[in-house]
């Protein structure tokens, strides 16, 4: 792994469990609230939190702007950026400005399409997949002056970025092949660090990193919290590669409405129990529930600032 360029790149470095956290930015432009429940609940537990980037195509304030704000609280952003919304001028000019604005960490994903969200006519780009972001974000960085852009234009760079870079995996897909194919061509890319779809199911899971053996690069479960089991059906019903066992659904099921909180934070925590010692960290997605991140950690048993 190279020099650290952000506190989490030095955290995996070490090779100590890590926990990240996320944070989606508000429909408009109230960010308060969401800077709020991050210094109450993030700050401190969590070595870096994702910013969703304009999630499941809901139009929403920037991930960028957020990342910035976040860093003025000293808390250490992941700048989401998905290719559906803008071409490849747009995203290698917003990852100049990213790094300007003190952001280091990355994650690069493709992104829901624009039908599933509140803007439905809306034109989806897709000029580059996940993949092509990883390898546009590498080319940046090229030489130790001289970055060059996608064309590989003559006039190089004046200042060069240096991102952590990441990537997304779906462990439990129904054809698992496919995610293992594409895992390889984003490392293959440059991808330093792996976060993954939501997993429920750590036997799957296990299964799953038996089969990436051979990846290099440090890979953090997903999960997302749990809100009740009309969620888990629905997760069930229509995220792709996302499976919640029965013995979980049943739980749920038999939780009181009062306790839904409560039993979702210990559902978390019970499943990075089970997955630490098969990866190098958890990512956790409360989706608004970040009050429930310190119980998360205390059931895992980890010190999600590296344990």
């Amino acid at each position: 792994m190279s020099e650290p360029v952000s506190k989490l790149q030095a955290a995996l470095a070490s090779g100590k469990f890590v926990v990240t956290g996320e944070i989606g930015p508000p429909k408009g432009v109230n960010i308060a609230p969401a800077l709020h429940e991050a210094d109450e609940y993030l700050k401190g537990r969590v070595v870096a939190v994702n910013v969703t980037d304009i999630q499941t195509a809901v139009m929403r304030f920037g991930s960028m702007a957020t990342c910035h704000l976040l860093l003025d609280h000293d808390i250490e952003p992941i700048f989401q950026m998905v290719c559906r919304d803008r071409n490849r001028l747009a995203l290698q000019s917003d990852l100049l400005s990213a790094y300007g604005l003190g952001i280091r960490n990355v994650l690069a994903i493709t992104g829901d399409h624009t039908t599933m969200g509140d803007h439905p006519g809306a034109k989806p780009v897709y000029d580059l997949d996940s993949v092509g972001l990883v390898e546009a974000i590498a080319r940046l960085e090229t030489g130790t002056d001289m970055g060059v852009d996608m064309k590989g234009n003559p006039n190089k760079l004046d200042g060069v970025p240096k991102f952590f870079k990441g990537a997304v995996v779906t462990p439990c897909a129904d054809e698992v092949e496919p995610q293992i194919i594409k895992l390889e061509k984003k490392v293959e890319a440059g991808a330093q660090f792996i976060q993954t779809q939501a997993v429920y199911d750590p036997k799957a899971f296990e299964d799953f990193m038996k089969r990436v053996g051979h990846i290099k690069v440090p890979i953090l479960v997903g999960i997302v919290v749990l809100k009740g089991v009309g969620m888990a059906k629905y997760m069930n019903r229509g995220v792709p590669g996302v499976v919640v066992p029965e013995p979980i659904m049943k739980r749920l099921s038999d939780t009181p409405k009062e306790d839904a909180k409560k039993v979702g934070a210990e559902i978390a925590g019970e499943l990075v129990r089970d997955m630490k010692d098969m990866c190098q960290g958890a990512h956790l997605m409360t989706l608004g529930w970040d009050d429930t991140v310190p119980d998360i950690i205390r059931i895992a048993g980890v010190n999600g600032q590296a344990s």
